[in-house]
């Protein structure tokens, strides 16, 4: 199997480094493997969906 670093996974999903480490570690990206200290990310493996976005405040109901 083929693996990136966290650096070009983070280029090729547009976040930072720490974020996709984030995910690595929170098992959230399947293959992923930690050797020597370094996370590595299967070339093939998709970008987690980021839970941290909040619905829409304003689909609740009349704010004005």
């Amino acid at each position: 199997m083929n693996y990136m670093t966290l650096k070009e996974a983070s280029e090729k999903w547009g976040v930072t480094p720490r974020r996709v480490n984030y995910y690595c570690a929170g098992g959230r990206i399947p293959g992923a493997v930690k050797m020597a200290g370094v996370w590595l990310v299967p070339k093939d493996a998709e970008k987690p969906l980021d839970k941290r976005c909040k619905a829409d405040k304003s689909m609740g109901g009349d704010n004005t």
